[in-house]
């Protein structure tokens, strides 16, 4: 999308204001943005001075709530060490600058706060820690038996560790049949 102001480069920042039920969408570049006043640095100072509650202000006590919970209990067990903060070795931002910007420098940084962001991205994602994303119509059909194949050798592992081999060699009859229909329906297609 175009910014709506200089009609050249594209728009990064998007907002919609609702005021008395009518909605108004601006789509601005950076600098664009930053010439009216609209950044993402101005809106936060502005929101937060207003007493407005920012997404980064959301992702912030998010990923503050783990220790806000846990400082109390530690402070009280242990004298406070000088604890080498959390630092991403490939791009080299720490931890308390994500949760201060709510972005983080590179795809590295997802393993080095690994520990931080698990626990959040279980109580934001009901749970779940991998993304599945969604699957196009035609290849549900497809990725569900894969998927249903996956989890049964995953299991006759299991059986084979718990010397339940009965258990196996039922399991992998299963297997072999769900095989062969997956190979019937890829020459199918």
């Amino acid at each position: 999308m175009i910014c709506q102001n200089c009609g050249q480069r594209p728009a990064s920042l998007h907002y919609t204001k609702i005021v008395n039920g009518a909605k108004t969408e601006l789509h601005l570049c950076e600098e664009c943005a930053k010439e009216q006043g609209e950044s993402s640095e101005t809106e936060h100072s502005f929101m937060s001075a207003a007493g407005g509650y920012t997404i980064q202000d959301l992702l912030s006590d998010l990923l503050n709530m783990d220790q806000s919970n846990t400082a109390g209990n530690a402070e009280k067990k242990q004298p406070k060490k000088a604890a080498r903060p959390l630092t991403c070795d490939n791009c080299g931002l720490t931890y308390k600058q994500f949760t201060k910007t709510g972005r983080l420098g590179c795809a590295h940084c997802y393993h080095a706060f690994e520990s931080k962001l698990t626990p959040v991205f279980r109580r934001v994602h009901s749970g779940n820690t991998n993304h599945t994303g969604k699957v196009p119509k035609h290849r549900h059909e497809k990725l569900h038996a894969q998927r249903e194949l996956d989890e049964k050798k995953r299991q006759i592992n299991i059986l084979v560790q718990n010397e339940e081999f009965e258990k196996a060699a039922e399991l992998r009859d299963e297997i072999r049949t769900l095989e062969k229909q997956f190979q019937g329906r890829e020459e199918d297609s």
